[in-house]
């Protein structure tokens, strides 16, 4: 099976710092692949935050993660801090991937990258929805020129 290879956006619009705890650590003494994807669920969270939104209300629309990708680099340890950096990228109709690279903050050290698939859909529906366009227009500024 072929390696993902994965390439990141010259810019970011969003960063968050957060702990690796021994909570996130597995038997081999590093970052738990299940643990990376909490830490960047919180990392989305306090995305759609520093937007002003929740995830289930953006836009009087909620969101839903229709796939993801991670790439590991290197890999994270107890006690280091975690830089989680964001950006909106490759839109569609319904939504739009969550570009995400996640360095260790003393020393820049990369530990993992990818792109988490964001879909919108009606709160009562449940039905896959258009992006609002205030919330396009929102996340389109911050995005990578291309």
């Amino acid at each position: 099976m072929p390696r993902i290879v994965f390439e990141l956006p010259a810019h970011f619009s969003f960063s968050t710092e957060m702990q690796i705890y021994i909570s996130h650590v597995n038997q081999g003494g590093h970052l738990d692949n299940a643990q990376l994807l909490s830490l960047v669920s919180e990392a989305r969270v306090r995305f759609f935050q520093s937007l002003g939104y929740s995830e289930a209300d953006v836009g009087d629309l909620s969101i839903v993660v229709g796939d993801i990708v991670a790439q590991y680099k290197s890999e994270g340890f107890h006690g280091e801090t975690m830089q989680v950096a964001m950006v909106a990228d490759d839109f569609n109709r319904y939504g739009f991937d969550l570009v995400f690279c996640m360095t260790e903050k003393s020393g820049g050290r990369e530990v993992a990258r990818g792109k988490i698939g964001i879909v919108f859909i009606g709160k009562h529906t449940r039905k896959v929805a258009p992006v609002p366009n205030a919330i396009l227009r929102l996340l389109q500024q911050a995005a990578p020129a291309g």
